[in-house]
Protein backbone atom coordinates (compact mmCIF):
# COMPACT_ATOMS: atom_id res chain seq x y z
CA UNK A 1 0.00 0.00 0.00
CA UNK A 2 1.73 3.21 -1.01
CA UNK A 3 2.15 5.18 2.08
CA UNK A 4 2.05 3.25 4.46
CA UNK A 5 4.04 0.16 5.35
CA UNK A 6 2.20 -2.37 7.51
CA UNK A 7 3.70 -5.64 8.28
CA UNK A 8 4.29 -8.10 11.29
CA UNK A 9 7.58 -8.38 13.68
CA UNK A 10 8.07 -10.74 16.24
CA UNK A 11 5.06 -10.13 18.79
CA UNK A 12 3.99 -6.93 17.20
CA UNK A 13 1.64 -5.71 14.20
CA UNK A 14 3.72 -2.83 12.65
CA UNK A 15 2.11 0.41 10.84
CA UNK A 16 4.60 2.76 9.72
CA UNK A 17 3.28 5.89 7.63
CA UNK A 18 5.59 6.49 4.29
CA UNK A 19 4.91 9.48 2.99
CA UNK A 20 7.31 11.82 4.75
CA UNK A 21 8.13 14.04 1.26
CA UNK A 22 4.25 14.94 2.45
CA UNK A 23 4.94 14.86 5.77
CA UNK A 24 3.59 11.29 5.97
CA UNK A 25 -0.04 13.11 5.17
CA UNK A 26 -3.34 10.74 5.56
CA UNK A 27 -4.81 9.69 2.13
CA UNK A 28 -8.11 7.52 2.42
CA UNK A 29 -6.48 4.71 0.64
CA UNK A 30 -3.47 4.73 3.94
CA UNK A 31 -7.09 5.22 6.32
CA UNK A 32 -8.43 2.14 4.64
CA UNK A 33 -5.24 -0.13 5.11
CA UNK A 34 -4.41 1.05 8.42
CA UNK A 35 -7.95 0.14 9.37
CA UNK A 36 -8.44 -3.46 7.80
CA UNK A 37 -4.95 -4.37 9.65
CA UNK A 38 -6.76 -3.38 12.94
CA UNK A 39 -9.26 -5.41 12.08
CA UNK A 40 -6.75 -8.75 11.02
CA UNK A 41 -4.58 -8.16 14.44
CA UNK A 42 -7.60 -8.37 16.46
CA UNK A 43 -8.37 -11.76 16.31
CA UNK A 44 -4.72 -12.99 15.43
CA UNK A 45 -2.77 -14.01 18.60
CA UNK A 46 0.56 -13.68 17.28
CA UNK A 47 -0.07 -9.92 17.12
CA UNK A 48 0.12 -8.69 21.13
CA UNK A 49 0.87 -5.16 20.41
CA UNK A 50 0.18 -2.79 17.62
CA UNK A 51 3.39 0.07 16.70
CA UNK A 52 2.99 3.04 15.25
CA UNK A 53 5.55 4.85 14.10
CA UNK A 54 6.02 7.30 10.93
CA UNK A 55 9.30 7.68 8.47
CA UNK A 56 11.18 10.79 8.21
CA UNK A 57 12.12 13.64 10.93
CA UNK A 58 9.80 16.14 10.07
CA UNK A 59 6.56 14.85 10.83
CA UNK A 60 4.46 11.99 12.37
CA UNK A 61 2.13 12.85 10.46
CA UNK A 62 0.62 16.62 9.76
CA UNK A 63 -2.64 16.06 8.80
CA UNK A 64 -5.19 14.80 6.51
CA UNK A 65 -4.67 14.89 2.51
CA UNK A 66 -7.18 17.37 1.71
CA UNK A 67 -6.42 18.40 -1.47
CA UNK A 68 -8.52 16.02 -3.04
CA UNK A 69 -11.74 16.77 -1.02
CA UNK A 70 -11.41 20.65 -1.80
CA UNK A 71 -11.41 19.54 -5.74
CA UNK A 72 -14.65 17.16 -5.21
CA UNK A 73 -16.18 19.76 -3.34
CA UNK A 74 -15.89 22.35 -5.54
CA UNK A 75 -17.28 20.52 -8.29
CA UNK A 76 -20.51 20.02 -6.17
CA UNK A 77 -19.55 16.52 -4.72
CA UNK A 78 -19.64 16.19 -1.34
CA UNK A 79 -19.75 12.71 -0.63
CA UNK A 80 -16.35 12.11 -1.40
CA UNK A 81 -14.95 13.89 1.60
CA UNK A 82 -18.20 12.47 3.74
CA UNK A 83 -16.87 9.24 2.98
CA UNK A 84 -13.45 9.94 3.49
CA UNK A 85 -13.96 11.31 7.43
CA UNK A 86 -16.91 8.29 7.99
CA UNK A 87 -14.42 5.77 7.44
CA UNK A 88 -11.09 8.24 9.40
CA UNK A 89 -13.77 8.47 11.81
CA UNK A 90 -14.27 4.60 11.87
CA UNK A 91 -10.30 3.78 12.50
CA UNK A 92 -10.30 6.58 15.20
CA UNK A 93 -12.29 5.10 17.08
CA UNK A 94 -10.93 1.06 16.45
CA UNK A 95 -7.48 2.15 17.92
CA UNK A 96 -9.12 4.22 20.99
CA UNK A 97 -10.96 1.07 21.86
CA UNK A 98 -8.55 -1.48 20.87
CA UNK A 99 -8.18 -4.47 22.78
CA UNK A 100 -4.69 -5.35 22.65
CA UNK A 101 -2.08 -2.45 23.40
CA UNK A 102 -1.37 0.16 20.55
CA UNK A 103 1.40 1.86 20.83
CA UNK A 104 2.65 5.42 19.33
CA UNK A 105 5.84 7.04 18.44
CA UNK A 106 5.55 10.71 17.59
CA UNK A 107 7.88 13.28 16.40
CA UNK A 108 7.62 16.49 14.31
CA UNK A 109 4.39 17.84 13.48
CA UNK A 110 1.53 15.66 14.28
CA UNK A 111 -1.52 17.45 13.27
CA UNK A 112 -5.18 16.87 12.81
CA UNK A 113 -5.36 13.37 11.56
CA UNK A 114 -2.07 12.61 13.06
CA UNK A 115 -3.86 12.89 16.19
CA UNK A 116 -6.62 10.55 15.39
CA UNK A 117 -3.94 7.72 14.34
CA UNK A 118 -1.71 8.63 16.98
CA UNK A 119 -2.97 10.19 20.03
CA UNK A 120 -5.89 7.36 20.61
CA UNK A 121 -3.18 4.73 21.61
CA UNK A 122 -2.32 3.35 25.33
CA UNK A 123 1.02 4.49 25.18
CA UNK A 124 1.64 7.96 23.03
CA UNK A 125 5.63 8.55 22.66
CA UNK A 126 7.08 11.74 22.29
CA UNK A 127 10.32 12.99 21.51
CA UNK A 128 12.09 15.94 21.53
CA UNK A 129 11.00 17.42 18.45
CA UNK A 130 7.37 16.93 19.15
CA UNK A 131 4.80 19.81 17.78
CA UNK A 132 1.75 18.62 18.45
CA UNK A 133 -1.38 20.68 17.32
CA UNK A 134 -5.23 20.82 16.31
CA UNK A 135 -5.60 23.58 14.15
CA UNK A 136 -8.72 22.86 11.86
CA UNK A 137 -10.31 26.41 12.95
CA UNK A 138 -7.51 28.05 10.64
CA UNK A 139 -9.16 26.01 7.98
CA UNK A 140 -12.42 26.28 8.12
CA UNK A 141 -13.18 22.94 9.86
CA UNK A 142 -13.27 21.76 13.73
CA UNK A 143 -11.05 19.55 15.91
CA UNK A 144 -11.75 16.14 14.63
CA UNK A 145 -10.78 12.35 14.38
CA UNK A 146 -11.63 12.35 18.09
CA UNK A 147 -9.39 15.72 18.97
CA UNK A 148 -12.69 17.43 20.38
CA UNK A 149 -13.38 14.40 23.15
CA UNK A 150 -9.05 15.38 24.03
CA UNK A 151 -9.73 18.86 23.79
CA UNK A 152 -12.48 18.41 26.34
CA UNK A 153 -10.55 16.13 28.50
CA UNK A 154 -7.58 18.80 28.89
CA UNK A 155 -7.21 20.29 32.26
CA UNK A 156 -9.02 23.63 32.78
CA UNK A 157 -9.66 25.38 29.91
CA UNK A 158 -6.58 23.97 27.90
CA UNK A 159 -9.15 22.37 25.47
CA UNK A 160 -10.74 25.68 24.81
CA UNK A 161 -7.26 27.89 24.43
CA UNK A 162 -5.74 24.48 22.10
CA UNK A 163 -8.66 24.50 20.02
CA UNK A 164 -9.36 27.96 19.12
CA UNK A 165 -6.16 28.87 18.87
CA UNK A 166 -4.31 26.17 16.97
CA UNK A 167 -1.28 26.78 19.16
CA UNK A 168 1.71 24.03 19.01
CA UNK A 169 2.39 21.49 21.90
CA UNK A 170 5.99 20.16 22.48
CA UNK A 171 6.42 17.31 24.46
CA UNK A 172 6.05 19.23 27.47
CA UNK A 173 2.78 20.40 26.64
CA UNK A 174 1.55 17.42 24.56
CA UNK A 175 2.05 15.52 28.10
CA UNK A 176 0.20 18.13 29.91
CA UNK A 177 -2.29 18.46 28.03
CA UNK A 178 -3.52 14.36 27.51
CA UNK A 179 -2.09 14.18 24.08
CA UNK A 180 1.08 12.16 25.37
CA UNK A 181 1.82 9.97 27.69
CA UNK A 182 5.55 9.79 28.00
CA UNK A 183 8.54 11.48 26.56
CA UNK A 184 11.68 9.63 25.51
CA UNK A 185 14.31 10.93 23.68
CA UNK A 186 14.19 9.65 20.60
CA UNK A 187 18.19 8.18 19.95
CA UNK A 188 16.80 5.61 22.44
CA UNK A 189 13.35 4.91 20.44
CA UNK A 190 14.74 2.05 18.46
CA UNK A 191 16.31 -0.17 21.15
CA UNK A 192 12.29 0.96 22.73
CA UNK A 193 10.66 -0.55 19.67
CA UNK A 194 12.86 -3.12 19.54
CA UNK A 195 12.09 -4.59 22.70
CA UNK A 196 8.58 -4.18 22.19
CA UNK A 197 8.45 -5.98 19.38
CA UNK A 198 10.27 -9.49 21.15
CA UNK A 199 8.36 -8.95 24.18
CA UNK A 200 4.88 -8.11 23.07
CA UNK A 201 4.98 -5.45 26.05
CA UNK A 202 4.81 -1.56 25.96
CA UNK A 203 6.59 -0.96 29.46
CA UNK A 204 9.55 -1.74 28.14
CA UNK A 205 9.74 2.03 27.34
CA UNK A 206 11.69 3.88 30.16
CA UNK A 207 10.42 7.35 30.02
CA UNK A 208 12.86 10.15 30.64
CA UNK A 209 11.72 14.07 31.91
CA UNK A 210 11.16 16.28 29.16
CA UNK A 211 12.52 19.36 28.42
CA UNK A 212 10.56 21.98 30.24
CA UNK A 213 7.08 23.27 28.50
CA UNK A 214 5.24 26.51 28.96
CA UNK A 215 1.05 25.33 29.49
CA UNK A 216 1.62 24.23 32.68
CA UNK A 217 2.57 27.97 34.04
CA UNK A 218 0.36 29.24 31.81
CA UNK A 219 -2.43 27.66 32.81
CA UNK A 220 -4.16 30.12 35.43
CA UNK A 221 -3.81 32.89 32.86
CA UNK A 222 -5.20 30.50 30.17
CA UNK A 223 -8.69 29.50 32.77
CA UNK A 224 -8.72 33.20 33.12
CA UNK A 225 -9.17 34.69 29.78
CA UNK A 226 -10.84 31.13 28.48
CA UNK A 227 -13.71 31.09 30.91
CA UNK A 228 -16.62 32.01 28.05
CA UNK A 229 -18.05 30.01 25.64
CA UNK A 230 -18.27 32.04 22.94
CA UNK A 231 -15.56 33.21 21.14
CA UNK A 232 -16.31 36.80 21.00
CA UNK A 233 -16.09 36.87 24.81
CA UNK A 234 -12.89 34.85 24.93
CA UNK A 235 -11.44 37.74 22.20
CA UNK A 236 -13.03 40.91 24.29
CA UNK A 237 -11.51 39.07 27.65
CA UNK A 238 -7.78 38.57 25.89
CA UNK A 239 -8.19 42.48 24.35
CA UNK A 240 -7.84 43.14 28.24
CA UNK A 241 -5.22 40.59 28.82
CA UNK A 242 -1.56 42.00 28.86
CA UNK A 243 1.39 39.97 27.85
CA UNK A 244 2.70 37.71 25.22
CA UNK A 245 -0.24 34.75 25.95
CA UNK A 246 -2.73 37.42 25.11
CA UNK A 247 -1.51 38.93 22.37
CA UNK A 248 -0.58 35.93 20.31
CA UNK A 249 -4.06 33.90 21.10
CA UNK A 250 -5.82 37.09 20.06
CA UNK A 251 -3.79 37.28 16.56
CA UNK A 252 -4.71 33.65 15.97
CA UNK A 253 -8.22 33.72 17.10
CA UNK A 254 -9.05 37.00 14.69
CA UNK A 255 -7.24 35.17 12.03
CA UNK A 256 -8.84 31.98 12.32
CA UNK A 257 -12.97 30.82 10.84
CA UNK A 258 -15.38 32.25 13.29
CA UNK A 259 -17.98 29.52 12.81
CA UNK A 260 -15.15 26.88 13.40
CA UNK A 261 -14.05 28.82 16.74
CA UNK A 262 -17.90 28.86 17.77
CA UNK A 263 -18.76 25.46 17.06
CA UNK A 264 -15.39 24.03 18.36
CA UNK A 265 -16.63 25.61 22.06
CA UNK A 266 -19.88 24.51 21.41
CA UNK A 267 -19.08 20.38 20.85
CA UNK A 268 -16.36 20.96 24.22
CA UNK A 269 -19.36 21.75 26.21
CA UNK A 270 -21.62 19.11 24.83
CA UNK A 271 -18.99 16.63 25.96
CA UNK A 272 -19.78 15.59 29.59
CA UNK A 273 -17.17 14.04 31.92
CA UNK A 274 -18.18 10.84 30.65
CA UNK A 275 -18.43 11.14 27.44
CA UNK A 276 -16.65 8.90 25.28
CA UNK A 277 -14.78 8.50 21.91
CA UNK A 278 -17.99 7.95 19.86
CA UNK A 279 -20.14 10.42 20.84
CA UNK A 280 -17.01 12.98 20.48
CA UNK A 281 -16.62 11.57 16.55
CA UNK A 282 -20.34 11.45 16.19
CA UNK A 283 -20.46 15.14 17.03
CA UNK A 284 -17.65 15.83 14.52
CA UNK A 285 -19.26 14.01 12.14
CA UNK A 286 -22.33 16.34 11.97
CA UNK A 287 -20.10 19.76 11.57
CA UNK A 288 -18.08 17.83 9.07
CA UNK A 289 -20.85 16.60 6.60
CA UNK A 290 -21.83 20.11 6.53
CA UNK A 291 -18.22 21.48 6.50
CA UNK A 292 -18.26 21.72 2.57
CA UNK A 293 -22.03 23.16 2.00
CA UNK A 294 -22.99 25.17 5.05
CA UNK A 295 -19.29 26.62 6.83
CA UNK A 296 -15.99 27.72 5.31
CA UNK A 297 -13.55 24.40 4.90
CA UNK A 298 -13.43 25.04 0.57
CA UNK A 299 -12.58 28.76 1.61
CA UNK A 300 -9.89 27.87 4.07
CA UNK A 301 -7.93 25.23 2.03
CA UNK A 302 -8.24 27.20 -0.77
CA UNK A 303 -6.67 29.94 1.28
CA UNK A 304 -4.28 27.47 2.95
CA UNK A 305 -3.56 25.19 0.60
CA UNK A 306 -4.67 26.37 -3.22
CA UNK A 307 -4.09 29.74 -3.48
CA UNK A 308 -1.71 30.15 -0.78
CA UNK A 309 -2.70 33.43 -0.19
CA UNK A 310 -2.92 33.47 3.09
CA UNK A 311 -6.58 35.52 3.02
CA UNK A 312 -9.55 33.41 3.63
CA UNK A 313 -13.01 35.16 3.07
CA UNK A 314 -15.21 33.81 6.08
CA UNK A 315 -18.87 33.47 6.39
CA UNK A 316 -18.79 36.24 9.23
CA UNK A 317 -16.97 39.10 9.79
CA UNK A 318 -15.68 38.52 13.66
CA UNK A 319 -15.56 36.07 16.06
CA UNK A 320 -18.19 37.63 17.73
CA UNK A 321 -20.71 37.31 14.98
CA UNK A 322 -21.55 34.11 14.97
CA UNK A 323 -25.21 33.14 16.83
CA UNK A 324 -26.39 30.48 18.86
CA UNK A 325 -28.82 29.20 16.16
CA UNK A 326 -26.01 28.45 13.39
CA UNK A 327 -23.87 26.43 15.69
CA UNK A 328 -26.78 23.97 16.71
CA UNK A 329 -27.81 24.02 13.18
CA UNK A 330 -24.10 22.89 12.40
CA UNK A 331 -24.01 20.18 15.37
CA UNK A 332 -27.53 18.49 14.75
CA UNK A 333 -28.39 15.28 14.52
CA UNK A 334 -27.65 14.27 10.77
CA UNK A 335 -30.87 11.69 11.02
CA UNK A 336 -30.23 9.07 8.19
CA UNK A 337 -26.39 10.44 7.73
CA UNK A 338 -25.75 9.60 11.11
CA UNK A 339 -21.71 8.49 11.26
CA UNK A 340 -22.39 4.90 12.30
CA UNK A 341 -19.80 2.50 13.78
CA UNK A 342 -21.25 -0.55 11.99
CA UNK A 343 -17.78 -1.79 11.30
CA UNK A 344 -17.63 -3.38 14.87
CA UNK A 345 -14.49 -5.20 15.97
CA UNK A 346 -14.65 -8.60 16.40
Amino acid sequence: MTGVRIRTEGRAGRITLARPQALNALTWGMVRAIDAALIAWAGDPAVELVLIDAEGTRAFCAGGDIAEMHATGMAGDYGYGRRFWADEYRMNARLAEYRKPVVAFLQGFTMGGGVGVGCHARLRIVGESAQVAMPECGIGLVPDVGGSLLLARAPGRLGAYLGLTGARMGPADAIVAGFADAYLPEAAWDDAKAAMIATGRPEVAAAAAPPPGRLEALRPEIDRLFAADTPGAVVAALEQGSGALAAEARKAMLRNAPLSMACTLGMLRRLGPDAGIREALAQEYRFTWRAMEHADFLEGIRAAIIDRDRAPRWRHPAPGAVTAAEVDAMLAPLGANELSFEEEMP
